[in-house]
């Protein structure tokens, strides 16, 4: 193993979410654990024939689309049901009688929506509804869901434009402020000063930029599935050439907690529960009643230790830190599950294939989680070859926070 070392690292705002923005589909959604296309592109390369790719974790579908747009054949996984249908409406190909019924559908939807005494529909549960939107800015939602599911029925192509075209305006007219790793929400004084804003005109703009997104094909082709990178020897894919991914982080954040939003206004959600189980599910992701399992959380068949790691658990769940036990726990949960993740790629890789994993460490009680050191001991203990951690970004103004390149060959 071989590390490149993080003197004069910049933070490389062109390597984060920010970049994907005004990028076509890439910008559809925003989500701030996303990675940047830039990357994506760069660790891609110039391959002299089509490449098979994969990411085992999906997110936005960010590696599965630059594949496509390269004339590569991707495939990408993940267990969430809300981001296998935006991936797969976001890598799909359209028709210019697709764009065309879409935006007829989407202005008629605003006719109906803002029609006097047509019915707004109920609000989705979710939990606090009202610290979300304004009362003129759920009403509007409501409406508008409603209209949309009369003119742009679900599951069709138009219909799946129109609905992501949908979720930009409902975050772009809610109180959400992303001014924190993952957001917050605008306290009195900030909502005080904002202006109303015209919300027919927003959804317009965001179906506009969304169908201008649509406009332009990938080349080639990507599979967006539905599975548990964890099981990854019951993918039945051909093997692949290179994997570009980035998983989850070791922040103990909610897997779903920017997607909640878009997954209860879509129906993916219906009650706080089943938003815990997904988070019980997910790696690197434990909130709500996931976190109350993980005191009674033991790994089951392949387990993952190292000294560094057991050391470095031994200081997090000192009786001097609050809820250390817990922490400990979830952090060799999360490194029990990658592990897994690791064994079972070997069974879709071809030979010679090549491996990229963006991740960036953290920190317990000050206690420094080595991360990217973690997944290089887990790649070879997986039988991967050449694995080398390289340091591509400072994550934020705490110097020892570093986001990795963590590379092998197969």
């Amino acid at each position: 193993m071989t590390q490149v070392g993080i003197d004069r690292l910049r933070q490389r705002a062109d390597y984060t979410h920010k970049y994907n923005v005004k990028t076509g589909r890439h910008g559809w959604l925003r989500l701030t654990p996303a990675y940047s296309v830039r990357i994506v592109e760069e660790l891609m390369g110039r391959a002299e024939k089509p490449l098979r790719v994969l990411d085992p974790f999906c997110g936005t579908a960010t590696t599965a689309l630059c594949a496509a747009y390269h004339g590569h054949d991707a495939a990408t996984t993940d267990i969430n049901p809300f981001l296998i249908w935006f991936g797969q409406a976001k890598t799909a190909r359209y028709s210019a009688s697709v764009l065309e019924r879409a935006r007829r559908a989407g202005a008629e939807a605003l006719g109906l929506a803002g029609r006097k005494g047509a019915e707004p529909g109920a609000p989705p549960p979710l939990h606090n509804i009202e610290r979300w939107w304004s009362p003129a800015a759920l009403e509007f939602l409501c409406r508008l869901r409603v209209a949309l599911e009369a003119t742009a029925a679900p599951g069709t192509a138009e219909g799946n434009l129109l609905r992501i075209a949908f979720c930009r305006t409902l975050i772009a007219c809610s109180n959400a402020a992303f001014n924190h790793q993952s957001m917050s929400f605008k306290d009195g004084f900030q909502l005080a000063l904002d202006i109303q804003p015209d919300f027919a005109r927003m959804f317009r703009e965001n179906t506009d930029f969304v169908l201008d997104g649509a406009a332009e094909n990938p080349r080639g082709r990507a599979a967006i599935l539905l599975h548990d990178a964890r099981e990854l020897s019951s993918l039945d894919r051909e093997p692949f050439d290179l994997v570009v991914t980035s998983p989850p982080y070791a922040n103990r954040m909610s897997y779903i907690r920017e997607l909640r939003p878009y997954m209860y206004w879509l129906r993916f959600l219906v009650n706080g529960r089943d938003a815990g189980e997904l988070d019980w599910l997910a790696i690197g992701g434990t909130w709500g009643v996931a976190t109350s399992r993980l005191a009674d959380w033991r790994p089951e068949g392949l387990a993952y230790s190292s000294p560094e790691l057991e050391a470095i658990l031994g200081r997090i769940a000192s009786p001097r830190n609050t809820n250390g036990t817990l922490l400990a726990a979830y952090v060799r949960k999360y490194c029990v599950d990658m592990a897994r993740h690791f064994a079972e790629l070997r069974a879709v890789l071809a030979p010679g294939a090549k491996l990229h994993y963006i991740v960036g460490n953290s920190t317990f009680y000050g206690e420094l989680l080595p991360v990217e050191r973690i997944y290089a001991h887990m790649m070879e203990a997986a039988g991967l070859a050449d694995v080398q951690i390289r340091a591509i970004r400072k994550r934020n103004s705490k110097k020892e926070l570093v986001e990795f390149d963590v590379s092998a060959r197969f």
